[in-house]
């Protein structure tokens, strides 16, 4: 009686590997399922098509089986993408939303000026028509970000700066949009900007000084 159970038990294992092992095959190769359109949202028209005609040519097949990962490095190699979700609307559609990384400064590299972005990316664009600061000296990417991140804590607004200047020493110089140029120490930066943004607030300094804070405790303004 056991080993009728058993032999019952065993033929129900083939019978499901073989009717499951014949679905998935099937449903693998469902012309209904096949890829036949992708939407891409989030960048510029032509940006958005370009990402577009780049997943077509990887030839992907039924919607079903596609991985994220097929697709991962057509983003990675995008340096103006932040984030995406990629959603699969069955049966045949892609729905890519992408989230563009906000450019935050002008940097020459090389002879070439490129901007860098949230993300950490470098980008070459030929057309851009917001005004944003340029950076003077060679730090990298996340010395840059890490001092941003420290200014954006600050009383100090970022739209306000006209340019950055880092130095070898590792201590940064910003320079203002009314030309008043901050001269900051290499430590202890957040409590000499917002130490430096009440100096200008309590004196009513407007424009074209320099304001040195690179000694503890003191501000040292000329013009």
């Amino acid at each position: 009686m056991r080993r009728r159970k058993s032999k019952q038990i065993l033929n129900y294992f083939f019978l499901l590997f073989l009717f499951g092992s014949i679905t998935n095959l099937t449903f693998q190769n469902n012309q209904f399922l096949n890829l036949k359109k992708i939407i891409v949202s989030g960048l510029d028209e032509k940006e958005n098509e370009d990402l577009k005609k780049k997943i077509y040519n990887l030839k992907l097949n039924n919607i079903f089986f596609i991985n994220e990962n097929q697709i991962k490095n057509v983003f990675e190699t995008n340096s103006l993408i932040e984030s995406y979700k990629i959603s699969k609307i069955y049966p045949s559609t892609l729905d890519i939303k992408i989230n563009k990384t906000n450019l935050l400064a002008k940097i020459n590299k090389n002879g070439k000026i490129l901007f860098l972005g949230s993300n950490g990316k470098l980008s070459e664009i030929f057309f851009y028509d917001k005004k944003l600061p340029f950076i003077f000296g060679k730090p990298k990417i996340q010395e840059f970000l890490d001092f941003k991140k420290i200014l954006d804590e600050s009383k100090f607004s970022y739209d306000e700066v006209k340019n950055f200047y880092f130095f070898p020493s590792k201590r940064w110089d910003v320079e203002l949009r009314n030309n008043i140029i901050l001269k900051l120490p290499r430590y202890n930066s957040k409590t000499s900007l917002n130490y430096v943004f009440d100096f200008l607030t309590f004196k009513n300094i407007r424009s074209n000084f320099t304001i040195d804070a690179r000694i503890k405790n003191q501000i040292i303004s000329y013009e």
